[in-house]
């Protein structure tokens, strides 16, 4: 809107039609805003959520402690990344609405299942197959509408190995592939969402690495220096766009984590977990990250695969792998502090983010 308002409609301010500039306005102004209104957003959680139990009734005893702390803090983060996304962001652009809509229909979903908990009185919600059918629908309707759009690129791109020489075109199979990896993202950064601040920490670094990898893939400098080229990745018109989510999202996760972290007055909540994680996942598939993306979201894969091994042993052998799924429970049930789970979890998202960052220039 700002930007409509001050550059493309009457070039008022010209400096606000670099995504480089409107990026950081971006992160500030989500930042602020969520900083500001978290207090009183909190407090009003407490009054409409009093006598709810916000635990889940599947971690360990000592989570039973936090009892009280009220949740669907994510419904402002989202706020914030959208009001700041729409301030900020270039309208036209097609891929700043697919990741937009993405973030909020997934948000919504999440938003009816931590509704659902509160007002049941239990920690249930959405059945599983609900939430996956919802989810894959509207994964699957918008890569679909990608897909057909004439500038679209179903190849897929790997890490370390040089777009121009192997980048397989799988045509009507990338939509699938799509589907996965968003609707993975998504429900990994939900498991992933069970100690103060453990989520949080790894979805801003991996929106600092998306904001990295889209202006990678999309900028061009002094009018004939494609970075894309140089660095023999894909490139992606209007990729740049997309810095102004990434750098909202960094700064909306940041305000929240200052109320999320240990210990924390704030849950995110199934509203904020599922709609980053569809932010991130579209990230991955707008900006040809599909592949790397594993390496950069290994800490809410890792997550993921261990439910679904402890799933798998326990139906099997009838024997569990860890003490408890997903895998932070199982170090909290090994006697780890609280605080020591969390930051190591961050410090291995980092050093795999730099792994992520440095596939550019390894290819």
């Amino acid at each position: 809107m700002l930007y409509y308002l001050l550059y493309q409609h009457s070039q008022l301010v010209n400096v606000v039609r670099y995504p480089s500039f409107r990026a950081i306005a971006a992160g500030a102004t989500a930042l602020i805003f969520g900083l500001l209104l978290y207090p009183p957003f909190i407090r009003w959680l407490k009054v409409v959520q009093h006598g709810a139990s916000n635990v889940r009734e599947d971690t360990p005893e000592t989570h039973r402690s936090k009892s009280g702390t009220p949740t669907m803090g994510g419904t402002l983060l989202l706020v914030a990344l959208l009001i700041s996304c729409l301030l900020w962001g270039d309208l036209t652009d097609l891929k700043i609405h697919a990741v937009l809509a993405m973030t909020t229909c997934f948000g919504l979903i999440g938003f009816l299942d931590d509704y659902r908990k509160l007002k049941q009185r239990n920690s249930k919600g959405l059945s599983g197959v609900v939430r996956i059918v919802a989810q894959t629908c509207i994964a699957c309707f918008s890569i679909a509408l990608l897909y057909i759009q004439p500038d679209f690129d179903s190849r897929v791109s790997f890490p370390i190995i040089n777009f121009e020489r192997f980048n397989p075109d799988i045509y009507w199979a990338y939509i699938p592939l799509a589907i996965i990896v968003i609707v993975g993202t998504a429900n990994a950064v939900n498991l992933t969402d069970g100690l103060d601040g453990l989520a949080i920490g790894p979805v801003i670094t991996s929106a600092f690495v998306f904001l990295v990898l889209a202006y990678a893939a999309g900028a061009v400098l002094l009018k004939t220096f494609v970075i894309a080229d140089y660095l023999r990745i894909p490139h992606i018109d209007g990729a740049e766009e997309l810095t102004v989510y990434c750098a909202s999202l960094m700064g909306a996760g940041i305000a929240f984590l200052w109320y999320n972290t240990y210990p924390a007055s704030v849950f995110m909540g199934d509203v904020g977990s599922l709609a980053m994680g569809a932010g991130l996942g579209t990230l991955a598939v707008l900006t040809k990250n599909e592949i790397v993306s594993a390496i950069i979201h290994g800490v809410f894969l890792m997550e993921a695969l261990s439910v679904i091994l402890q799933v798998l042993s326990f139906k099997l052998t009838g024997r569990r792998i860890f003490k408890m799924a997903p895998l932070h429970h199982h170090y909290e049930l090994k006697g780890w502090a609280e605080p020591k789970i969390i930051v190591r979890f961050w410090i291995v998202s980092i050093m795999l983010a730099l792994i992520g960052l440095a596939s550019l220039k390894l290819r």
